[in-house]
């Protein structure tokens, strides 16, 4: 990619137009740049930094020392930077969901090798952790809930397995277009813990909002999830080799097969409007380019975002892998192997509001070496930042992930970093109608399913397309082709 950015750098000259320009290069900006080119768009993707991910990016284990530890150098015992890539915001892809069906689509999935991960969970009586039963099995051997409630949720999952059959015993049975999922939940009499199992860990809701919406919406959701499931038996998620600062790196290049100029190291230096007030481009230093919409990460637009919370997380550098979920995963094999979970804390069990989201991940993923494990907790800040001191910062920073950090202190944490990242939230009311379109922050959720929706509207409301992800992906057209 080096080489292409200082290829195409000279083709940056004054008054050159293009349908979009892309501010940043985190996944969701590298995912629209290559959803655009694809569909025809000619795109020009500028970043101020000299590397690509953003926000997403993957680090190695000097840069993570770097960032943590004032500068420091990373202990030798650690091994070289090659054996570590740490996700900043590590999260995972449902293997039936949308970001799925969008390498497909754009056939992105050329240049990513994945692996499926070892198992999904969901942690009860705070210390007790649970495969999550999404089966029909699993739902009558679960110890998360009594013999007769696993009956109840058996017959909730037979209606989700039959929404798309004709011949499904609840076909027509009820309306779930107009009722909502509270009532679909009291029909089946489904207890409050089994509710939120079902709508946290499968239908990955962020909050309870969706039991007074239309109960096709989570039907749907829980269908892709034990979808996904199906795929790979274990759990319904996959993560790609060498971390998640592939995947942008991945779209880039795409969007350079697609005609996408690219160029790394470029100040944004102003943001260019017409007389009527709709942005026509940038300049950066004494050059300036044109476009018809602006699009980019919050970072580049402060005047156009809002800060609206904050995400407490966690990086852990690990000895050993969750044992409960080990043993989990492959009840032969209760010593340490490579392995990647996934691991969702209920609120209510943490004593917050929010769910606590836990990944471990081993060499399985390409992430860490083999003497080692990371392991990742995020959770919506609930409490109040201390800005202006940062040991008590830290003590808030403790309090808010002690749940998630409790279930990683078996595992022998050798290292261990706790910060803050802010949730800007564009005003889309104020920005997109001067053609300005800016993505949101990422959530903290440990799953790609709303990143992907960001992206996916994003995409509709620039270009008043909607994207259909069941089409064949697109080849584009080389040189010299049909002449």
């Amino acid at each position: 990619m080096s080489l292409v950015n200082a290829a195409v750098r000279s083709l940056l000259q004054m008054d050159k137009h293009y349908d979009a320009i892309v501010l940043g290069t985190g996944l969701k900006e590298c995912i629209l740049s290559g959803l655009l080119s694809v569909h025809g768009f000619k795109v020009l993707h500028m970043d101020r930094n000299t590397y690509y991910g953003g926000e997403s990016a993957s680090l190695n284990v000097s840069q993570l020392f770097e960032k943590f530890e004032n500068g420091s150098a990373s202990p030798a015992e650690l091994g070289p930077n090659r054996d570590w890539n740490v996700d900043l915001v590590p999260k995972f892809i449902l293997a039936a969901g949308k970001l799925v069906k969008t390498l497909v689509h754009t056939d992105v999935k050329r240049y990513l090798d994945f692996k499926s991960c070892n198992g999904s969970f969901v942690v009860k009586d705070k210390e007790n952790i649970h495969r999550v039963p999404a089966t029909l099995k699993s739902a009558l051997s679960t110890k998360l809930m009594g013999l007769l409630e696993k009956n109840r949720m058996r017959k909730l999952l037979e209606l989700v397995a039959g929404l798309h059959s004709e011949t499904s015993k609840y076909k027509g049975k009820y309306d779930l277009e107009t009722m909502t999922m509270a009532e679909l939940f009291a029909v089946f009499k489904l207890k409050p813990n089994t509710q939120y199992v079902v709508g946290h860990a499968m239908a990955l809701h962020l909050d309870d909002s969706y039991l007074e919406r239309p109960a096709i919406e989570t039907c749907e959701r829980i269908y892709t999830y034990c979808l996904s499931l199906a795929r790979f038996g274990q759990a319904p998620y996959i993560y790609p080799l060498y971390g998640l600062g592939e995947l942008p790196q991945a779209f880039a290049r795409l969007s350079a097969v697609w005609g996408g100029v690219y160029m790394l190291d470029k100040s944004i230096d102003e943001l260019l409007f017409n007389e009527d007030g709709a942005v026509k481009g940038i300049r950066s230093g004494e050059e300036s380019v044109y476009c018809n919409w602006l699009i980019g990460d919050p970072s580049y637009f402060p005047q156009y975002v809002s800060k609206t919370g904050s995400v407490a997380r966690g990086i852990c550098i690990l000895k050993d892998p969750i044992p409960q979920c080990v043993a989990a995963s492959d009840p032969l094999k209760k010593d340490r192997v490579p392995s990647c979970h996934q691991v969702i804390l209920p609120g209510y069990e943490a004593d917050r509001e929010n769910d606590v989201y836990i990944t471990t991940q081993g060499c399985i993923v390409k992430t860490s070496p083999k003497t080692a494990y990371l392991g990742f907790v995020s959770g919506l800040a609930e409490g109040q930042e201390n800005e202006d001191d940062a040991a008590l910062d830290q003590q808030a920073l403790e309090r808010e992930l002690r749940g998630g950090l409790n279930l990683l202190a078996p595992c022998g944490i050798r290292h261990q970093w706790l910060y803050r990242t802010d949730v800007l939230t564009p005003n889309r009311a104020e920005c997109e109608p001067k053609n300005i379109f800016i993505s949101e922050s990422y959530d903290a959720t440990s799953h790609f399913e709303t990143t992907i929706d960001d992206v996916l509207g994003l995409f509709e409301r620039i270009t008043g397309q909607q994207v259909n992800l069941d089409d064949p992906p697109k080849k584009p057209v080389m040189l010299g082709e049909g002449q």
